[in-house]
């Protein structure tokens, strides 16, 4: 992944429950990898409008703390307040843009490299149906590098599927190679049985008018679409009588980091960014 230019990440998003009722789906979709000092720079040849009006566009309003001021010093706080200020290279935001306005991101990610260009921590910024969001922050314990074959594992406190309880835990991996972009994020039940799997994986090019003209009619209304399609996997599982969980309050905290690391075999065999 290149670090000091802006791109456009086209592939697919993955989901399949194993049980106790079978659902799987892989849809074509569209991601922005956006490096922070270089936000202006989308505004570049109208590629992206960046905090106004366009056909496709990115609003700072629409991450963080969610009021339009600096995502950097957003991400830098949160870094520095879990021993993280040496991670202190380029963050490279991977977000779903506005179309026509409109923006739902079922997960952002937040790539956070040290000076050297290192990959060191992630923060997956969850949001669910309902307006909530919740981050998780996915690192070493030791601080090290992030590597294709490590998987993290964090407990699951944010309310998503209303098919899943707010139990258990995720194990994440994540793959990043100059051309291609692959994130794993698996749930296990409280027994520690995988119950969930899914994974975003995809190709990564510079963004450009003609790219992103082709991401957009290749995948027109991209969040809208996302937000029907989540719908309509739902009202699937409801025909195939999922048990239905009401969703609780959210819990106080909207941050919480990964455990230690994990060996996930499950997961080691899917990685399709090699």
């Amino acid at each position: 992944m290149d670090l000091t230019v802006p791109q456009i990440l086209q592939g697919h998003v993955m989901h399949k429950r194993l049980w106790p009722r079978i659902n799987q789906f892989t849809y074509g979709i569209y991601y922005l990898a956006l490096p922070l000092d270089q936000l202006a720079r989308i505004n570049d040849g109208w590629r992206c409008g960046y905090n106004r009006k366009a056909l496709v566009s990115f609003y700072d309003r629409d991450h963080g703390p969610r009021d339009g001021s600096s995502l950097t010093a957003w991400i830098r706080s949160i870094l520095a307040q879990h021993d993280l200020a040496h991670v202190n290279g380029p963050v490279v935001l991977v977000t779903m843009p506005r179309v026509l306005g409109y923006v739902f991101n079922p997960v952002s990610f937040w790539l956070c490299h040290d000076a050297e260009g290192q990959l060191r921590a992630v923060l997956c910024e969850v949001n669910n149906t309902f307006g909530e969001t919740h981050s998780y922050l996915c690192t070493h314990p030791e601080g090290r590098t992030l590597q294709p074959d490590d998987v993290m594992q964090a407990h699951k406190l944010f309310h998503v599927s209303p098919f899943l309880t707010r139990e258990g835990s995720y194990n994440f991996r994540f793959a990043v190679h100059p051309l291609k972009f692959g994130v794993w994020i698996d749930y296990f039940n409280p027994d520690g049985r995988a119950q969930l799997l899914t994974a975003l994986t995809g190709c990564l090019a510079p963004l450009t008018r003609n790219s992103l003209r082709k991401a957009f009619w290749g995948t027109p209304l991209v969040g809208l679409r996302a937000l029907a399609l989540i719908h309509w996997q739902a009202l699937k599982l409801v025909m195939k009588r999922s048990r239905y969980i009401s969703k609780p309050s959210q819990l106080g905290s909207r941050l919480s980091r990964t455990l230690q690391r994990v060996n996930s075999p499950e997961t080691a065999i899917r990685d399709e960014t090699r």
